[in-house]
């Protein structure tokens, strides 16, 4: 779909696995359990993201109910994917893409990866990724990141994949006992298409 037809998809089923160079990402399966417990359970990990540290249970139960979704069929939908090292089988994060609006075909990203595997650009691979989905598939128009302007990394990240900074909300949420600031990321499908190549599947 592309950026003139100006209607998004009334749904849409991903087929998985979706393959990188590097990566596969696929839906969370229940197997996956403890692996995403490692670091869903560390407070450092999951700073900046919208849970606190999850105990096994926890996450067990949001696999079987937050996490099982893996199609559109509405705005407001999100579909959570599991990312595997293809050469090792071992999960190294999860991401997830949001359809925030279908009149005006937004979506949004998110990512949480596990700290042993940091520095090895998995994030960047995997949220190229979404951006395909995205665009390519569900036919969105626009994609932003509304990232903690203390994660530094995380900026990077959509940095790199050529997300422009739009804005910085100073103090816009109460956040974990605090307020936060928030950067404010945001690419649209013609600025995807016409990138440089980069990190991606």
């Amino acid at each position: 779909m592309t950026e003139e037809s100006g209607s998004p998809r009334s749904a849409y089923a991903p087929e998985y696995p979706i393959r990188t160079e590097r990566l596969l990402l696929r839906p969370i399966a229940p197997t996956d359990a403890a692996a995403m417990h490692a670091y869903k359970s560390d407070p450092d990990s999951v700073r900046y993201v919208p849970y606190a540290p999850l105990d096994l249970a926890a996450v067990e139960q949001r696999i079987a109910t937050t996490w099982a979704n893996t199609r559109f069929t509405q705005e407001g939908d999100a579909v959570c994917l599991a990312v595997e090292h293809r050469a090792s089988g071992e999960l190294v994060g999860d991401v997830v893409l949001f359809w925030r609006s279908e009149s005006d075909r937004t979506g949004e990203v998110g990512y949480i990866f596990d700290p042993r595997f940091a520095g090895q650009g998995f994030a960047g691979e995997a949220v190229a990724a979404l951006l395909a989905l995205g665009f390519d598939g569900l036919g969105l128009h626009r994609i932003v990141a509304r990232i903690d302007e203390r994660n530094i990394g995380s900026a990077r990240v959509v940095e790199r994949l050529g997300f422009r900074r739009e804005a910085r909300l100073v103090e816009s949420e109460w956040f974990k006992g605090e307020w936060a600031t928030l950067l404010v990321y945001a690419l649209l499908e013609r600025e995807w298409r016409e990138r440089p190549a980069g990190p991606g599947p």
